[in-house]
């Protein structure tokens, strides 16, 4: 599958609720998406309401994020910094790789027992499709 983006994505807002509505397992990777994108967004989460504790890495990283309550307000800048970044559960990691593959410099991740957890050999998968990643030795 090859996936061209011809202009930058626009933002969209999202907000999760279960089954069937939208996953409440995602608005860690939309966080890292919308805050590349173009324009503001909000990711309302409704379960989940305490884990935002990736959002700090991503502004680490450049983004341009703010907390209030269980929203996420953002305001979409035009690319990331390479950071050392510590996720803290399976979908913070998953967010942190994808804001790491797109940003500028280096990227080290912490803490990838919690992606080992739901994603079996994510580095060599994300090779295999062009990714320039790596898992370091222990």
């Amino acid at each position: 599958i090859n996936i061209y983006v011809k202009s930058q994505l626009d933002a969209v807002n999202i907000t999760t609720n279960p089954y069937p509505d939208f996953p409440t397992d995602m608005p860690a990777q939309f966080i890292a998406l919308n805050s590349i994108s173009k324009g503001k967004s909000k990711v309302i989460v409704t379960v989940f309401e305490t884990r935002f504790m990736h959002v700090q890495e991503f502004v680490r990283m450049g983004a341009d994020i703010e907390i209030n309550g269980n929203t996420v307000n953002i305001q979409g800048v035009n690319g990331l910094i390479g950071a050392p970044v510590m996720p803290t559960y399976l979908s913070s990691s998953a967010s942190l790789i994808l804001g790491g593959l797109v940003a500028k410099g280096e990227t080290v991740v912490d803490r990838i027992y919690h992606i080992d957890r739901g994603y079996e050999c994510i580095e060599e998968k994300l090779t295999k499709i062009g990714a320039s990643i790596k898992r370091l030795p222990k």
